[in-house]
This record gives C-alpha cells, structure tokens and sequence, in this order.
C-alpha cells in the first residue's frame, strides 16, 4: 500500500473501514471512515472517482484506499491524487493483489485495541483530573502500566471550542450536529498528533466540553502555544478557540488543583481574547478583575489612553516606546537594567524615559502611573495590535 496524497493529514484517527459499493458515498457514511474503493460493484472511471473525493472529504472521511490492477481500477487517475492533495485527503493505494480480509482485520484488530488503550488512557486521567479515584497509589500503578509518565512536573492546558449555540442557529440541527462533531474530531486529532512531537504531552478527554492537554514545562512554553493555537485555529472553521494555562503541578496528586487553575485562565481567555488564544493563570490577578468589566470597550478605552499617546502609528518602529515602557516596569524603573534588557545604550534609553514622560505627561516616579501603565501593558500583551505587530 501507497501514500498517493494527503500525506500531510495521516494523523487523521480512523473509526472503522467502509467498503464503498454504490456510485456514490455520501449517504452511507458519516465522518471518519477509511474508505476502500474496489469498482467491483460499480465502474470507477476519473469522474466517479473525483466525485468520491469531494464526497468524501465534504463528509469528513479518514482517508479512501483505491485498489488498483486486475481487471477493475488500472490506476488512479493524475487528477484524481492532484484533487485529494489539494484537499488534503489522504489517500492509499492498494494493489488488488493484498487481499481485503488481510487488510480490514489488522485495521479491526488495531481499532479495538487503541480504542482500549484510550478509554483507559482517559479513564484514569479523567479520575487524576476529577480527584475521583479510589486509591492514589493504585492510580499511579495504572498510569505505569499505560506508560503515562505522571509524576514528573506538568502544565494543565483546558481548550475549548465557542460560538456553538450560533453555529446551530445558523446551520440547523443536522447540518450543525455534523459540523460540530467533524471540528471536535478534527480538533482531536490535530491534539493527539501535537503530543506525539512533544515528549511528555498527553491528551485526556473529559465528559463536557473540554479538552485537557498536559504539557513538560519549557522555556519556550508561550511561543510553543501561540504556535499551537495558530495551527488549531485552521481546524475550528467557523468556531471560536480559547486556551487556560495552570501553573505547574509537580505529580498527578495536584492534577485536580491544576485543572481548576486552567479552567479559570480559560474563563478569562474568553472574556478578554487574547491574541494568542490563551491565558497564564499566574498572570489572573489583574486579569480577574478585568474580567469583572461587562462592558470590555471601557478596558480598551483605558489602554488607550494609557499606552496610545506612546505609540507612532506609520513608524518603522511605531511601539519602541511601548516597548522601553514594558522593560522598564519589569526592571522596576531601573534604566540601565533596561537597557541591557532591550540591547539599547544608556543614553538612548534615557532619552525614551524623557520622551515617554513628555508624551504621557506623567512621571515613571508616580507609583499611580507605574501601576496603571502595569496593568495596561498586561492587556496590550494580549491584545490585537500587538498580536498582529
């Protein structure tokens, strides 16, 4: 068997194999499906089979298998494997030599045992998560024997989709119901394929609407997530996505207490949508009482009249001094820490003070001002036009 096309969506989890034998396949499957298409029952020239692609990836089918040679499908037609990559759906060739029993029993057999393996994979993550389980130690055997490696420190990440209700309202029951389950399993496979390429991450399904992803605290954890939240955006479709960070949890035994730090940054990323996506629970005391604010044009007004006077729209550099306010605050007013910081010389630095004092008319000795500028640089962090910067 052969990688024709869509090699770059193999992550695509597979529910079960479906042989297609009528001209058509919409009606017969429902997403998910590894369809195996053998012109047996009916002729497969180009145009059958063009139109089983489109079919298919319309439905959101895992993948289609063609066999070819013997007396029925020669081979797959040019325009039929430039389609399924312009789609992105993979698709498989099969010789019509391998018999089909061999093939679909090592697919059943490999389904019902992953199938195992996750729902006990999400067994006793959901119980580490909920605190519902009757023993720790037993829970910490389980894990083992799972080779979930729990007991290292972790990061709690609580994803969520939105705009649900609207969805409904726009595309009906039945068209909804499919949109919705397709961008949840899409959704769970980008997740699932995420984890494979970073060692220590780990999905868990939870009962609701949440997925939980718990992750190795790195360095580069906040730019790893803007990545990330970058590349789910592309399989949410005409849904909302937000993200909640826990604060580091140092074995399974905290996993409870980190789930609820997640679902609170996640709460907040809802509330405040940040440009990337998520919220650091270590950064919610300020943020929580943002939160508090119906009216969110009330905080976009106050950081604009915080930070807008320093920003120089048009500019090469039209946030310098946004950015020299920020290495500053962080350096508790010290200028010459804030200029190794920012890589600038003394004087330069010291001119940037003057000039931000002079355009915002205060002073960087003003307690009040240090906190209000605090406050606004969190929410700039997070907003659009740094996003976009």
């Amino acid at each position: 068997m052969q990688v024709r096309a869509g090699a770059r969506n193999l992550q695509r989890r597979v529910r079960w194999p479906y042989v297609a034998e009528n001209e058509g396949i919409a009606e017969w499957v429902m997403g998910g499906e590894l369809v195996f298409v053998t012109g047996i029952n009916h002729p497969r020239g180009e145009a059958n089979l063009l139109s089983l692609v489109e079919d298919g990836d319309a439905v959101g089918i895992a993948g289609m298998v063609i066999l070819t040679g013997g007396s029925f499908i020669q081979s797959i037609p040019a325009p039929v494997v430039a389609r399924a990559e312009q789609l992105g759906l993979p698709l498989i060739e099969q010789p019509y030599a391998l018999k089909m029993v061999v093939v679909t029993h090592l697919i059943g057999t490999a389904l019902v045992q992953m199938s195992q393996v996750r729902r006990s994979r999400n067994d006793i993550l959901g119980q580490l998560l909920t605190g519902d389980y009757p023993s720790l130690a037993i829970a910490r055997q389980r894990a083992a024997h799972l080779q979930l490696a729990l007991d290292k420190p972790r990061r709690l990440l609580a994803l969520r989709l939105t705009g649900v209700n609207a969805l409904f309202e726009r595309q009906g029951l039945a068209h909804g119901e499919r949109t919705w389950q397709a961008t949840r399993q899409a959704l769970e496979d980008q997740l699932e394929a995420w984890c494979r390429q970073r060692p220590g991450s780990v999905t868990a399904q939870l009962p609701g609407d949440l997925f939980v992803v718990l992750l190795a605290d790195t360095q580069d954890l906040p730019e790893t997530l803007g990545a990330l939240y970058r590349q789910l955006q592309a399989a949410t479709g005409e849904l909302g996505l937000y993200m909640g960070l826990s604060s580091l949890a140092d074995d399974c035994a905290h996993y409870r207490q980190a789930l609820n730090e997640a679902r609170q940054a996640l709460d907040v990323a809802q509330h405040l949508r940040p440009a990337n996506g998520y919220c650091n629970f270590s950064e919610l005391g300020v943020l929580r009482l943002l939160q508090g604010i119906v009216d969110r044009s009330l905080v976009d007004d106050f950081v604009s009249r915080t930070l807008g006077p320093l920003i120089a729209p048009g500019r090469k550099h039209a946030h310098a001094l946004v950015h020299t306010l920020d290495a500053l605050l962080m350096e508790n007013g010290n200028g010459l820490k804030a200029a190794q910081r920012l890589g600038l010389h003394r004087n330069t630095i010291n001119q940037r003070i003057q000039r931000i004092e002079q355009l915002s008319g205060q002073s960087l000795d003003d307690p009040l001002f240090r906190m209000n500028a605090s406050v606004a640089m969190l929410v700039w962090r997070m907003s659009e036009a740094h996003g976009k910067e």
